[in-house]
């Protein structure tokens, strides 16, 4: 794995991790899916006419409107939507680690569905990955939790790991940042019929809502969903959402941080279990790729 693709990995886990702690407090002022679809809607006019701007149409080839569609389904309506909807009861930094788990869903569903292969080390990688989030969540688990709120963000990890199994087919064509505002505009949709049919209204002014809602616009929204197309697109969707297992890491310190969540023993050790999972398969990909280059 190069370099850059390795900083683009990382600044998409740090973007990523850190809409769990806005997005508590969000949640904790406004309505889940309203502001969920209020979100998707502004980002995705934004990304629309950013798009227009740098001469990009919508005239997309029919892999990407399907990935759009799925993607704004999968990702955007049902993994975030359920995500806020569980914040309300569970902390920030539980979330993201259950978010986490999503590059094992991704090769097991890769394997079953587009029969992947995975070179041994690279399942041991992952494997030994999940076994960080579980030594982290046990924590968690004795001391307490919602069990609703768990069983949504499972979930919604299913959810996220079918959308990104999806974006082989929005990475090509080009037109990227018009893919990004459409599959926005369709969680939006989404969103807004399910908030209105289900969710009761209340809102809690304050600057700390208005600037945790900016934040997810254009960080979390726009950027980070940007970076994982092209991230998706250099190096696969498997090897792409090993990256997610940084998230407890950035999860649980930014949490920390931002609003106080207790930091527990078993998340430093697991954090660095998490962290040799994800160089077991990046060194697997290496050695796949320089046995591709030697000649026999």
């Amino acid at each position: 794995m190069d370099v850059k693709a390795i900083l683009m990995g990382l600044s998409f886990s740090l973007m990523w991790s850190s809409a769990f702690a806005t997005a508590r407090i969000i949640v904790a002022a406004a309505p889940p899916l309203h502001s969920l679809a209020l979100r998707f809607f502004l980002a995705g006019v934004i990304a629309i006419l950013i798009a227009k701007l740098m001469g990009q149409t919508w005239r997309l080839t029919k892999s990407q409107w399907r990935a759009t569609l799925i993607f704004g389904l999968c990702q955007n309506a049902l993994y975030l939507g359920l995500n806020f909807i569980a914040m309300q009861k569970i902390e920030a930094s539980l979330a993201a680690i259950i978010a986490s788990t999503m590059p094992l869903l991704v090769a097991l569903l890769g394997w079953i569905f587009l029969r992947e292969k995975l070179r041994p080390l690279a399942v041991l990688g992952l494997l030994t990955g999940f076994f960080g989030v579980a030594l982290i969540m046990s924590d968690r688990i004795t001391t307490g939790v919602d069990i609703k709120g768990l069983i949504l963000c499972v979930i919604a990890a299913v959810a996220l790991a079918t959308a990104t199994l999806t974006m082989r087919g929005a990475s090509g064509g080009g037109n990227l940042l018009m893919v990004v505002g459409l599959q926005m505009l369709v969680g939006s949709a989404i969103l807004s019929v399910a908030s209105w049919l289900w969710e009761p209204w209340f809102l809690v002014p304050s600057p700390a809502l208005f600037w945790a809602f900016t934040y997810q616009i254009f960080i979390p929204g726009l950027t980070a969903t940007l970076l994982w197309f092209a991230l998706v697109a250099r190096l696969g969707a498997v090897r792409a959402s090993s990256f997610h297992f940084l998230n407890p890491f950035f999860g649980v310190l930014i949490a920390t941080f931002l609003l106080g969540e207790a930091l527990h023993p078993r998340d430093i050790i697991g954090v660095a279990i998490i962290m040799l999972g994800i160089w077991a398969v990046q060194m697997a990909r290496a050695a796949a790729q320089l046995a591709a280059r030697t000649p026999e």
